[in-house]
């Protein structure tokens, strides 16, 4: 087995837990390492720190699975972690009656970097982001085929595959071919999204907590969504007893799935779906008098620690965007998923935004992702959902 061998100085956070070493961090490689292979890491005076996946070409190129240098990284291993994430959402009452969307594994935070695998109703969407777990492709679907599923389709980034070195498989890689649409309840809300529909997995999962929230503060508000995908917010706060919702995001073909999506929970009266750009919608609304309610949850802003900087700049004048169409009184609900832009600067981000227009805001409450999305306590990357409730009111 090969053995990558971390500099001095940079031992700290792996030996607390980290599961990256980043390739800074690395003083040389030896054995003969190729992509995907199983690799020790030790530390400079040779101790082991453990045995991870080798990625040569990435920013990161060993993610540690276990700190156990005898324990190979092989199928049985991939299976029991799979079987323990199950075990995991199982505790948290994942799938219930009314939830059949779930996220089923979730990378570093169910111990398999390199893997996220979703649950949506009868399907499995997976994502493969490392090429150490795609040579290990046939022991990941083989502890997934013990589910039971109708499909797996692989929803793997190209971007990513690509720098990893490997091909995705996209579509359905296993199970009903013909398979059209990922059909699916979240608490208790029906959803039906195509394939083609390529954002993410096919669903923002991470949200769920978010929407329940929203649901419960809709209550006779006028509630502006923007960035609305098919509309999961704007469904919920139409169920909550909003008077009038409209959810706008830039995709035709999310719009018109979002509509499609009303209709079968019976709130097109309720909900109306634009396609049009969310800075313009909010300043249209902040020229209207404001909405009561007002939600912007973005794309990532910031893939990257040094795309931080642009990503604060744009976050700050999406903040004041919001806040201007938010009405003195009411409330702005303000996310990211940038784990580069945390609670702290989405704070300080929408202080100033606010300020810029001549707005105050109160932070009311914060939520992140939900429990089907768990973080290692040594791994801050993992928490990369931060929002914001607050309320808005002249400075």
């Amino acid at each position: 087995m090969a053995t990558v061998v971390i500099k001095a100085g940079h031992v700290q956070p792996v030996w607390a837990g980290h599961p990256w070493v980043f390739a800074q961090a690395v003083e040389r490689v030896e054995g003969g390492a190729v992509a995907g292979d199983d690799v020790e890491v030790k530390d400079p005076r040779g101790n082991s720190l453990g045995r991870g996946l080798y990625s040569p070409g990435s920013a990161i190129p060993v993610r540690l699975y276990t700190r156990d240098k005898h324990t190979p990284i092989d199928g049985a291993l991939l299976g029991e972690r799979v079987r323990r994430a199950i075990e995991r959402r199982g505790a948290f009452e994942l799938p219930s009656a009314d939830t059949s969307a779930f996220r089923l594994v979730h990378a570093e935070g169910d111990d398999v970097p390199g893997l996220i695998v979703d649950r949506l109703g009868d399907v499995l969407s997976i994502q493969i982001g490392t090429i150490g777990i795609k040579r290990r492709e046939a022991a990941v679907l083989a502890a997934l085929e013990s589910l039971g599923m109708r499909a797996i389709v692989d929803r793997s980034a190209e971007r990513t595959a690509k720098a990893e070195g490997f091909e995705p498989r996209s579509g359905v890689i296993q199970g009903d071919r013909s398979l059209e649409a990922f059909e699916f309840t979240e608490r208790g809300l029906k959803f039906r999204i195509p394939l083609e529909l390529g954002q993410k997995t096919g669903f923002y999962l991470d949200q769920r907590p978010l929407r329940a929230r929203i649901e419960a503060l809709s209550r006779g508000r006028r509630v502006l969504d923007t960035f609305s995908y098919v509309g999961a917010i704007a469904l919920s706060a139409a169920r909550g007893g909003a008077t009038l919702v409209e959810a706008v995001d830039n995709s035709a073909l999310a719009s018109e799935v979002g509509a499609e999506c009303a209709a079968l929970n019976g709130l097109s009266q309720q909900v109306r779906f634009e396609r049009g750009d969310a800075h313009e919608a909010l300043a249209h609304a902040g020229r209207q008098g404001g909405f009561d309610l007002v939600i912007c949850d973005p794309p990532k802003l910031a893939p990257s620690r040094a795309a931080r900087g642009r990503a604060l700049d744009a976050m700050r004048r999406l903040a004041g965007d919001g806040a201007r169409a938010t009405k003195p009184g009411g409330l702005f609900v303000l996310c990211s998923c940038s784990a580069a832009v945390g609670m702290s600067e989405l704070t300080r981000s929408l202080a100033l935004g606010a300020r810029d227009v001549g707005a105050r805001a109160t932070v009311l409450e914060r939520h992140t992702q939900g429990a089907d999305h768990p973080v290692a306590a040594a791994f801050p990357e993992g928490l990369y959902l931060s929002c914001l409730i607050a309320a808005i009111d002249v400075a």
